[in-house]
Formats: structure tokens, C-alpha cells, sequence
């Protein structure tokens, strides 16, 4: 077999091409097929240990089983992208180059800067339409205001200031009208085939030891003054806690430290335990259905090349996500076999291919971006739209959760 080459993304491109191309890859446990591994753990009211998410699949053989979601669709697309981020900070002699909105942050003398590729609502986000260009809202800047006025019958300009809105998707949700609506083109998960527990979630065992002491309590007033020295450093629920616990020490009376992290725990279940699975998938979908149903203004050949060039950034993007298999503490897979990469076509047709590694992804990027030169006179260089962040949105930004 032979990699996914330019001809076989511009036919999948083109009217009557592909549905989709998908990548398959079985995993295991790092520790063997015994060990257990930690999900993604969502938010849940009924619990303040969180949950993992649970679902009915079929397998292979058709039977129905549970599985659990080891990595979720929406995490899976943030690697992709946080690939491709790091790719253009380090200069990628391609991506480097390709168009992208940022938008920039005064912080201790240094901007921190954040493209379409990392803020969730890409080209559209909160960031960007908050912030001004020469001294004007962007949102009055005639460049910007096509880029959100672009539409399915004719992308153009958003492709051409930020293809990562189209490639992963992007939402113009606070917009009074003609929200831009774009579906992510490329789409992935890990599942774990499972048994699913019963009501009571399965425990595991934590605790901490300090060298110091199992036990540090102050009075009040050392209590206060430690939180004080550390007030710029702590979360704002942290240091809430210290004052308030330090206030209600009266007198002589000693209070325990552990919310500053002092002192230890004893051993107790507290955390959700791994879960054993007796097989591990990772899938991706690249959708030319979806590809398909955008033009560029650039006719059938130029829209092809246009859609061939997304498919690519795609391509680019998960042959680096896939090369690194970290996920979270606790989840350490392997490949338990050879990615299978197959071209869906119409009528129950296939085609097989050999995945693509990154020097053969770059290569077939290389490729893209040369065609599209030529066909869509597309022109690659850089930033395309550079944002000025608004100062009060940064000093306002604190990692904690507000208080109730």
C-alpha cells in the first residue's frame, strides 16, 4: 500500500468524490491488557468527584456493549490543534506560513498571543471581536466584517485569513444575525469497550505525606500572615479559605494548614478508580461530504484545490497528534497494532492506505499549498488579521472558579 497523495484528496475534493477518509488505530494499556485507565472525567451536579461518561456501542461482531469515553472528540481536536500551534511558534517553514487571525496581550512586558487555532470560537471569538485594530474595534474593520459575512456558497475570505475556522470548526454564536455556522471537517475519539459499574461508582485510594508533619495547625494569626505573604500567588477560592479559617480562630486556638497545602492526608477513597477495558479504539473521520458543500468563488478546479489544501492541514495536524500518545496522568496506551487509513468512497467502495507520518503529511501539505497556488491563486503569509487585545479582559482573567 502507499500514503494518501495530492490526486487522491483533489478526486475526494471534487463532485462525486469520497465521503470520508478514516483513521482506525487499536490501543492498549502501556502496563498490558491487566492494567486500568483513568477517562476523561466530566463535570457532574450529582457529584463532587466528577463522572465518567458512559455509551452504548456495537462492536466489531455486531453485539452491543458498553464503553467508556477514554478521550472525547472535543479533547481529541484540541491536540490536533495544539500540534499545529506548536508547529507555527517553532516556525514550520509551511505552517508557519499559513493565514490566521491573532489576537495579542500586554503581559509583564511580553504579549502573549493566541491564534484562530486555540481560541474556541476560531475567526469568531470573544478575544478577537472584543478587541481593536489601529485603535478601532475590529468589528468595525471592513477585512473582518467579510470574514464573518463569509457563507458556505463562498468561503473565500474566511479561507483566506483562517482556513483553522473551517478545518476545526467555528461558531459566530453571539452575532445578531448571519451567525457563521462551520462544522468541524475533522472529527475523533478514543472509546474503551467496558463493563459500566453499577450505581456506586468503582474508588481509588489517595493520600499525601509531608515530610514535616501528618499534622501542621497555626492560630489564627500565623494563619492570616502565611496566607497574606502568598496572597499574589493563590487562587482567590485559596486564599478566601486561609482568611476565613484563620478568622475563626479564636485566641490560642490552632486550625489546620491543608487548604495551603500543608500537612497530610491520610489514606481514604476518594477518587474515581481507572477502568478496565478489554479493548481500546482510536477513530478519526475526515469528512470530503462536508468539504464539499464549501466553495471559494474559485471555480470546480480551484475549489477542489482549496478543499484538497483544508484536507491536508488536517492530515498535517493529526499525523503529529497521533505520532504523541498522551493523554493524562493514569492513561498510558501503545498502538496495539498498525493505524488503518481508508478512503470511503460511494457505493461501499474503499481504498486502504498506509498512514501518514509527519514528513510524508508535510509532504503531502507541500503539495496542497503548491496546487492551490496555482489553481486558486491562494497566497499563504502569515497572520492575516493581527488583533490588539482589549487590557481589561486580561486584567480581569483569573484561572479559579468564582465563588458561589
Amino acid at each position: 500500500m502507499s500514503t494518501v497523495e495530492l490526486d487522491d484528496l483533489l478526486a475526494a475534493a471534487s463532485v462525486g468524490g469520497a465521503n470520508c477518509l478514516t483513521s482506525v488505530t487499536e490501543l492498549e494499556p502501556a502496563a498490558g491488557r491487566h492494567a486500568s485507565v483513568a477517562p476523561a472525567k466530566f463535570a457532574a451536579r450529582s457529584s463532587d468527584k466528577g463522572v465518567y461518561a458512559y455509551e452504548s456501542r456495537y462492536d466489531d461482531t455486531g453485539q452491543s456493549s458498553d464503553v467508556v469515553l477514554i478521550d472525547s472528540a472535543q479533547s481529541q481536536a484540541n491536540r490536533v490543534e495544539a500540534a499545529l500551534a506548536l508547529e507555527i511558534t517553532e516556525g514550520h517553514p509551511i505552517l508557519g506560513r499559513m493565514p490566521r487571525v491573532v489576537v495579542s496581550y500586554p503581559a509583564d512586558g511580553e504579549p502573549v498571543e493566541l491564534s484562530d487555532i486555540e481560541l474556541p470560537h476560531r475567526a469568531f471569538d470573544g478575544h478577537v471581536r472584543a478587541g481593536t485594530v489601529g485603535g478601532e474595534p475590529v468589528t468595525k474593520l471592513e477585512a473582518y466584517r467579510k470574514i464573518r459575512d463569509a457563507q458556505q456558497g463562498n468561503a473565500r475570505a474566511l479561507f483566506d485569513a483562517s482556513p483553522a475556522s473551517i478545518v476545526f470548526g467555528a461558531w459566530d454564536s453571539s452575532r445578531s444575525a448571519r451567525q457563521g455556522r462551520w462544522r468541524r471537517i475533522l472529527t475523533g475519539e478514543i472509546i474503551g469497550f467496558c463493563e459500566k459499574p453499577g450505581d456506586e461508582p468503582a474508588l481509588k485510594g489517595g493520600a499525601r505525606v509531608d515530610p514535616i508533619g501528618m499534622r501542621i495547625e497555626l492560630t489564627g494569626p500565623d494563619l492570616k500572615a502565611l496566607a497574606d505573604r502568598q496572597r499574589t500567588e493563590l487562587s482567590r477560592k485559596t486564599y478566601e479559605t486561609l482568611t476565613k479559617a484563620a478568622a475563626a480562630a479564636r485566641g490560642d486556638k490552632r486550625v489546620p494548614t491543608s487548604a495551603a497545602g500543608l500537612g497530610g492526608i491520610p489514606p481514604s477513597l476518594e477518587a474515581l478508580a481507572g477502568v478496565a477495558c478489554r479493548r481500546i479504539v482510536r477513530s478519526h473521520v475526515l469528512s470530503f461530504a462536508a468539504l464539499r458543500q464549501v466553495r471559494f468563488g474559485a471555480g470546480a478546479e480551484g475549489d477542489a484545490a482549496c478543499r484538497a489544501l483544508l484536507a491536508a492541514i488536517a492530515l498535517a495536524g493529526l499525523a503529529r497528534s497521533d505520532a504523541e500518545l498522551v493523554l493524562r496522568a493514569n492513561c498510558d496506551l501503545v498502538e496495539a497494532g498498525p493505524t488503518r487509513v481508508s478512503l470511503l468512497g460511494r457505493g461501499g467502495q474503499s481504498t486502504n492506505f498506509d498512514p501518514l507520518d509527519i514528513a510524508a503529511a508535510d509532504e503531502l501539505l507541500a503539495a496542497a499549498l503548491a496546487h492551490a497556488e496555482t489553481a486558486a491563486d491562494v497566497d499563504w503569509r502569515g497572520v492575516a488579521l493581527r488583533v490588539d487585545g482589549d487590557p481589561a479582559i486580561a486584567a480581569a482573567a483569573a484561572d479559579d472558579e468564582p465563588q458561589a
